[in-house]
């Protein structure tokens, strides 16, 4: 994120799976810069590629490399910033599912976007942004200080954000991932506003089959209820005429009350 500066209340320790994130950006970061291999063709994100080739791996790995050293500066402090608030308020889990997902999502919208380019995308932006409008809809009159004297509060400051990526990303000749940028910031808002959440979208399956269990087992029981409501009738039938007055059709209720006492 170029041009952005400023701060929230993040203090205090660093959370585990913020601190686990800076470590192994910083390391890869390391890791690449003493390379003399270029791996971003590989493991950056090329939208061609990712199309042509099939090189799906790329949405994850382009989020943990970086252009420069005032990139992944900026990244990480913002990360540092605005995660940790976040981790503590939703927990870790909940929190690395988000940036995944918002950071996968970035790479979606831009490989959707720019389907035809060959620049490697790099960067954690994608994700970061997600965090951004995280902070937004989680603490949104919280007051972010721009450049560390204007105090803006954060919902605008993201709203401001979000209108300026949308009109740099007109600008055919950028070389920023303005795509991602909002990408990341719109699969994060769908995320938290709309109900898509993995969690919750297995929760909803759960209570789905948990109902239709809950169905099944009422009309087993009305069934059973129906059942023994019509033996009854047959055994006073039985003490008035006897058995072999019975029809075939009430012998064969009796039959089936038998087995299914039986089974229990």
């Amino acid at each position: 994120m170029n041009g952005f500066r400023g701060y929230s209340s993040g203090y205090g320790l660093v959370p585990p799976v913020v601190k686990t994130l800076l470590l192994a950006n910083a390391a890869v970061y390391l890791l690449l810069l003493l390379s003399p291999i270029d791996f971003s063709v590989l493991l950056g994100l090329v939208p061609r590629l990712v199309w042509s080739k099939f090189f799906v791996w790329q949405l994850f790995t382009y989020m943990f490399l970086h252009g420069g050293l005032m990139h992944i500066l900026m990244n990480m402090f913002i990360l540092w910033m605005f995660g940790s608030d976040l981790e503590r308020e939703w927990g870790s889990g909940a929190f690395l599912k988000y940036y995944l997902i918002c950071g996968v999502g970035g790479g979606l919208f831009n490989v959707a976007f720019q389907p035809n380019s060959t620049i490697p995308i790099v960067g954690a932006s994608g994700a970061i942004y997600g965090i951004l409008a995280a902070f937004a809809i989680t603490y949104p009159d919280r007051l972010i200080y721009l450049y560390f004297l204007i105090p803006v509060p954060a919902k605008y400051m993201v709203i401001g954000m979000a209108v300026l990526e949308f009109i740099l990303s007109m600008n055919p000749n950028s070389h920023v991932a303005h795509f991602a940028h909002l990408g990341g910031m719109l699969v994060g808002y769908l995320y938290l506003k709309s109900g898509w959440r993995l969690g919750g979208f297995g929760s909803g399956i759960r209570r789905y089959f948990n109902r239709k269990k809950m169905e099944r087992h009422w009309r087993e029981v009305e069934k059973e209820h129906r059942l023994m409501e019509e033996v009854d009738a047959i055994l006073d039938k039985i003490n008035k005429v006897g058995y072999d007055n019975l029809t075939r059709h009430e012998k064969k209720v009796l039959e089936e009350a038998s087995n299914r006492l039986a089974k229990k």
